[in-house]
């Protein structure tokens, strides 16, 4: 069984579908478990990027299932979004937070912030170590009432925020930001919030730690992008010459599952690339079950289309 990128417990499925039809277009696998016990088991055999979580859980509270799950080494390192009914406890939010939960959104929720909360958890397994040296002018709005357009530079970038070297004072404040990625030249847009003062950014500059809090998903594709090509993939040691794993190209790591690129195979209009997947604890060259298959014109346009894809979806 493949591993589900999306589980959803304590609420419909299809009602996640409706609210967040992006998820209908990227065709992402959804699961829907039936009780607290069933989400933790399916999260240990399976694994998970994100769990979606509701305040309908039948055998256990929503903050408590939260805690379970970032008790358990296996699973705490999982993307973990609630969303809270309106007629909830205020308080709800904050014991949600404090239990474990990336972020905590109330219905009647805004379409646009659903959709760029669930990219932006979605993207959190890349976002480890995964600061890259940008430099380029930003244009900064400030959200609070000074107002005011200002012009900075970034000086580092991630899908979670950016170091920003500003040419006013901060500390506090919300941002409107937009800037253009280097390379493909696209323009990114996002709502930011000063987290921390950076002092190793200099004269005539102040520095400051940016954490995007709203990023629209046509943007966090781009900054996906960014950090995909910057960050190869981690490779394992090459498989054997000889036997069942001698046509393995290569093999990618990642969190609790290993990828096998297998050796493109000619066919009527190009070349194909079979791409494997099995669990990391026990893995074995050879031993991966098939996951899917990419196309290409030449062999090694499909290699690149095979690696993209598992920098794309591992």
């Amino acid at each position: 069984m493949l591993s589900s990128p999306i589980l959803v417990a304590g609420l419909d499925s299809r009602s996640l579908l409706l609210e967040a039809p992006f998820l209908l277009r990227e065709a992402a696998p959804i699961a829907e478990a039936a009780s607290a016990w069933d989400l933790m088991e399916r999260l240990a055999r399976e694994g998970g990027r994100l769990v979606v979580l509701g305040t309908e859980i039948e055998d256990a509270p929503l903050v408590e299932v939260i805690r379970r799950i970032r008790g358990v080494p296996k699973t705490r390192h999982v993307s973990l979004l609630a969303l809270i009914p309106s007629g909830e406890p205020e308080s709800l939010d904050g014991d949600a937070l404090d239990a474990g939960a990336n972020a905590v959104l109330r219905r009647p929720l805004d379409r646009a912030h659903l959709e760029a909360w669930l990219a932006k958890l979605l993207a959190v397994p890349r976002r480890v170590d995964a600061r890259i040296p940008v430099q380029g002018q930003v244009v900064g709005t400030r959200r609070d009432a000074i107002g005011g357009h200002f012009y900075g530079l970034s000086r580092n970038l991630s899908v979670n925020g950016m170091l920003l070297a500003s040419p006013v004072r901060l500390a506090g404040t919300d941002l409107d930001i937009e800037f253009q990625l280097p390379e493909t030249g696209r323009r990114v847009r996002a709502i930011g919030r000063v987290v921390r003062e950076a002092r190793d950014v200099g004269w005539p500059y102040l520095g400051y730690g940016v954490e995007f809090v709203f990023v629209p998903p046509d943007s966090m594709e781009g900054l996906v992008g960014l950090v995909t090509r910057h960050l190869p993939l981690p490779p394992l040691p090459a498989p054997p010459e000889e036997g069942p794993a001698s046509r393995i190209v290569a093999t990618v790591r990642h969190s609790a599952w290993i990828y096998e690129i297998v050796e493109p195979t000619p066919y009527a209009a190009g070349f194909l690339v079979e791409i494997r997947r099995g669990a990391r604890e026990g893995w074995r060259p050879g031993a991966a079950g098939p996951y899917f298959v990419v196309e290409g014109v030449s062999a090694e346009a499909a290699l690149k289309a095979a690696r993209e894809f598992v920098a794309r979806h591992r």
